[in-house]
């Protein structure tokens, strides 16, 4: 009975260069991946203010802006903006979003929310002051504990 060799010695140069590079490759992207810092995406920004809209930001007032800290049903901390928004302008107001813009304590944003401050309740009209409530659960930790930014980021007229 012939004898069956079942192991066979892989012969010295079996592995070709490009092998060697390819892995050099996956090693090195690998490293480079660890080390490099992770660039935060962009933050989608939604529509913008238009020439007529950014005119008329001056008629605009935020007052009595505060800050509270409460917790939920599910014992989950929830800050929340209040304020007033009053137009001093000729014109109703269908729906005002702000940028509420978040900072760590080294000044680099942490959070940037788009909320309506008019809009869910009717409209403003011309002379007239509406309150506002802005909840936030979802602060990172990183947050300075600070009265965020707020910025007009979008008006239509009604």
């Amino acid at each position: 009975m012939p004898k069956i060799d079942t192991y066979k010695q892989i012969p010295t140069g079996a592995f070709p260069i490009p092998f060697f590079v390819i892995l050099g490759l996956v090693v090195i992207g690998g490293v480079a991946g660890w080390f490099l810092p992770i660039r935060p995406r962009p933050m989608p920004q939604g529509a913008v203010l238009t020439p007529e809209a950014k005119a008329y930001v001056r008629h605009l007032r935020l007052s009595d802006v505060d800050m509270k800290a409460k917790e939920s049903y599910l014992r989950q901390q929830v800050v929340e903006i209040v304020g007033k928004i009053t137009n001093n302008g000729n014109r109703t107001l269908k729906l005002v979003e702000i940028n509420c813009v978040f900072y760590d304590p080294y000044g680099r944003v942490v959070l940037r929310e788009r909320v309506p401050i008019v809009g869910k309740s009717g409209s403003l009209k011309p002379g007239e002051t509406k309150s506002f409530r802005l909840p936030f659960d979802n602060l990172p930790e990183s947050w300075n504990q600070s009265l965020p930014q707020l910025v007009i980021a979008q008006i239509i007229f009604g």
